[in-house]
């Protein structure tokens, strides 16, 4: 599932990234987004068998899905099922929407049929008023961390 949002009212917030080195906005909404997603990470993660982790690592079909049509410029992280080694669960989507019933094709056996158990979804809809919040506030707050190292280094260097 991907989930595109437009937050309505944060010109300041845009601007302010604006003024920073594209790079340097890229790190700090990671880090605000990696910080506002957690609640939805923790409660997916309740919900499931599987371990959901909050990660910038994504896989090649994911980070192709991702550039789309704008490029390097966008910030992607991935909320969702991973394996023991980092990777994402590619079986995740089984579990959350299930599967209809299933049939071997070479003996016509009954293999079963999985009911949807969903844990990403019910997650997300009881998070995200307070993710949105969080958001904006965890933005400022690494813009104006970020300023201030940019002054303190600016600092050091003309001393």
């Amino acid at each position: 599932m991907s989930v595109k949002m437009k937050i309505e009212g944060a010109g300041d917030i845009e601007r302010a990234l604006g003024q920073l080195a594209r790079g340097t906005a890229k790190g700090v909404q990671r880090r605000a987004m990696k910080k506002a997603l957690q609640p939805v990470a923790a409660m997916a993660d309740a919900l499931s068998p599987f371990t959901v982790k909050v990660t910038s690592k994504l896989t090649a079909r994911q980070a192709r899905e991702a550039r789309g049509d704008r490029g390097r410029s966008k910030v992607v992280l991935y909320v969702g099922p991973v394996q023991p080694d980092g990777s994402d669960a590619p079986h995740g989507h089984l579990y959350e929407f299930g599967t209809g019933p299933r049939v071997q094709a070479s003996t016509g056996r009954f293999v079963g049929a999985m009911p949807a158990r969903p844990f990403m979804r019910p997650a997300w809809d009881a998070n995200k008023a307070q993710m949105l919040e969080t958001l904006k506030r965890e933005t400022w707050a690494e813009i104006e961390k970020t300023v201030e190292r940019a002054r303190r280094k600016a600092a050091r260097a003309g001393t």
